[in-house]
């Protein structure tokens, strides 16, 4: 999808009309769904619905978390959010609904934005060389989040001097009195 798909997506969905083939008609923007919109905007990461829930349930104490799971894919549907299918164990959500790129703990699966710019000349190439039409691209950075590297360096460290600590000088030679 590109920049202007989203763009007249996003205006046609504000009006509730169906923009899209996997886009629900009709759909309004209940309280929950405000709710729920309004505490992902406020997060500095990118939530689990687990994450959401016990955010949004300090406002709404009778919200299930299987509410709070079908908002975030209408919302996400709705063009509102980004449902990020990652190569983690949880699906993770995102406020920001411009092309972007994530880096991934493999450790703690936390997610980050990637610093860089999104790759449009990638699927512009390949639509054109393929006889594909291509509609996106996927592109997941992995590697170690700066708390999980700290704490793997501390370990290797920890290790070097617990086994300089287990090796012992070398003892004299003990005499073997059987050979005397």
């Amino acid at each position: 999808m590109t920049n202007d798909q989203h763009d007249s997506h996003g205006a046609d969905r504000d009006k509730g009309s169906n923009a899209g083939p996997n886009i629900r008609p009709n759909i309004r923007m209940t309280r929950q769904r405000k709710v729920i919109l309004e505490e992902l905007r406020k997060m500095a990461t990118h939530p689990s619905a687990e994450d959401v829930y016990e955010v949004v349930r300090q406002q709404l104490p009778r919200i299930s978390l299987g509410t709070v799971y079908r908002n975030l894919e209408i919302l996400s549907e709705l063009g509102k959010i980004q449902k990020l299918e990652l190569g983690g164990t949880l699906k993770r959500f995102d406020w920001n609904t411009k092309k972007h790129y994530h880096i991934r703990c493999i450790n703690c699966d936390r997610v980050d934005n990637a610093p860089m710019g999104f790759m449009e000349h990638v699927e512009n190439d390949l639509d054109g060389t393929t006889g594909y039409r291509i509609t996106g691209h996927r592109l997941e950075f992995l590697g170690l989040c700066p708390d999980c590297l700290e704490k793997a360096i501390e370990r290797q460290a920890l290790a070097v001097e617990s086994s300089d600590a287990a090796k012992k000088p070398d003892d004299p030679p003990v005499s073997d009195a059987s050979n005397a």
